[in-house]
């Protein structure tokens, strides 16, 4: 049996880790390293490692910096142990992902079951590799490893909000495709890279777009509806609409039907056009019974009209049974018959 990447590796990145820290001379300076990046607890602030250690913010911060220049010398003289053996695996998995990619895709490549720590590790001995570029997490950018070649941490930047502005302009989700043509980058997979260390962007089935739009980042049950309506570009019965939730890729999907059936009677967007079926309000439909649309019918034509151009009209909002509408005509006080099977409007009752 062929032996995927995944099964292929035969990486410890905790041994690689701690290869690198014996090289360091100074327990206080391992101890620094360590804490900072986080290779074997959780991150800790200057200001943590300075009260345990007893020295300054600032001398904290120097003295990472000092120590980890002479890591990066040290990589760049091949005096690192199993660093090469590292950055050459890294470059090769970036070559497939377009130049660029986040740290936890990375770590799902190079381990079966990454932690966190692997996570931090795996940063750090790319932080050290002169081969490769790091992009630290923050606000705007999750913590991703490039291609030296291709980025450094200034370009990523820049290449990122370009793809933003595009996706903005454009105004809608769009496949990368498009997106990487309205940018001006040759390679989709870079412009894809680039999207996806971006915090303000988010994608679903194939489609980019800004994270605060729900048709790429669903938030709730009611914006997961109006994604499954949205994409189905039909009206569907709520139970329909649970069921395709249920097979879709949101990240939760375990709803009840009737959380749903809940959710689209509360919802503005969803009006409901017959029993228990719904479409999106921004497709035409408006909010009313069999009776309302008839009368609203009525009142845009501004004159009587036969039974069957009136169900004819009401069927294009409504998706009920014909003998509906002509009930509602017949039983209802504020229409009249005015002629054989032609009715209108009882100006009196509804004035």
């Amino acid at each position: 049996m062929e032996k995927t990447e995944q099964e292929s590796t035969t990486f410890d990145i905790e041994s690689f880790v701690k290869d690198v820290l014996k090289t360091i001379e100074q327990d206080r300076e391992k101890e620094i390293i360590s804490r900072r990046f986080g290779l074997f607890d959780r991150k800790e602030t200057l200001e943590q490692i300075g009260e345990l250690l007893g020295i300054t913010r600032e001398r904290v911060r120097q003295l990472e910096k000092s120590i980890i220049t002479k890591l990066r010398a040290s990589s760049e003289a091949g005096k690192l142990p199993n660093l090469d053996q590292f950055e050459s695996q890294i470059l090769n998995y970036l070559d497939k992902d377009g130049n660029l990619a986040r740290v936890t895709k990375l770590s799902t490549r190079l381990l079966k079951e990454p932690t966190k720590l692997d996570q931090s590790r795996i940063a750090f001995l790319s932080e050290l590799s002169p081969q490769l570029t790091v992009i630290g997490d923050n606000d705007f950018l999750f913590l991703s490893v490039g291609k030296a070649s291709i980025f450094n941490s200034k370009t990523i930047k820049g290449e990122v909000d370009k793809v933003i502005a595009v996706i903005t302009k454009i105004g809608q989700p769009a496949e990368i495709k498009i997106i990487a043509k309205e940018a001006k980058i040759a390679d989709s997979k870079q412009a894809e890279a680039l999207a996806s260390i971006s915090k303000q962007l988010a994608s679903l089935n194939g489609s980019w777009g800004l994270v605060k739009w729900p048709m790429v980042n669903p938030k709730n049950i009611r914006d997961k509806i109006y994604v499954i309506l949205k994409e189905n570009n039909r009206h569907m019965h709520f139970n329909e609409i649970a069921d395709a939730i249920q097979k879709s890729d949101f990240k939760r999907k375990n709803v009840t039907t009737q959380a749903i059936h809940n959710e689209l009677i509360k919802d503005k967007r969803f009006v409901l056009i017959g029993r228990g079926i719904y479409a999106l309000k921004e497709w035409g439909y408006k909010k009313g019974t069999v009776a309302d649309i008839i009368s609203e019918v009525l009142k845009k034509e501004g004159k009587a009209l036969h039974r069957d151009d009136i169900v004819k009209k009401v069927l294009e909002s409504r998706y009920v049974k014909e003998t509906t509408i002509l009930l509602n005509l017949q039983g209802k006080s504020q229409f009249k018959r005015v002629a054989k099977a032609t009715y209108d409007l009882d100006e009196s009752i509804a004035e």
